[in-house]
């Protein structure tokens, strides 16, 4: 089974930074996309930022250009650097693995973290 435990959520205020972690653990051979959605109260998961295996990043248009994704193939951990932090980013950030093969699994799987808070506030 594979395990997906996020951290560094907190409170900040508006311009602040903070920077969410994510490290997959279990019999894991490899993982070919990681990525960070969000929900906030009322509305949809949706994506944050998304990184491959290759190191090619994608990010959703709120985020570009203060979200900073990067991700260590060998510790199967992924960073979020979240810079000029909005009230609007408030929300439970996610952390995602996809196309996932264990060492034993014939299918790939995707997996969720249990999601970590992030409010931005003054």
């Amino acid at each position: 089974q594979v395990q997906l435990v996020e951290s560094g959520g907190g409170l900040v205020q508006p311009g602040g930074s903070l920077r969410l972690s994510c490290a997959a653990s279990g019999n894991i051979f490899s993982i070919n996309t990681m990525g960070w959605y969000r929900q906030a109260p009322g509305k949809e998961r949706e994506l944050v930022a998304v990184i491959t295996s290759g190191g090619s990043t994608n990010y959703a248009d709120s985020v570009k250009g203060r979200f900073t994704m990067s991700r260590d193939n060998a510790k199967n951990t992924v960073l979020l650097q979240m810079n000029s932090l909005k009230p609007e980013d408030t929300a439970v950030y996610y952390c995602n693995a996809a196309r996932v093969f264990t060492a034993t699994s014939v299918r790939s799987a995707e997996y969720w973290g249990q999601g970590t808070q992030v409010t931005v506030s003054s």
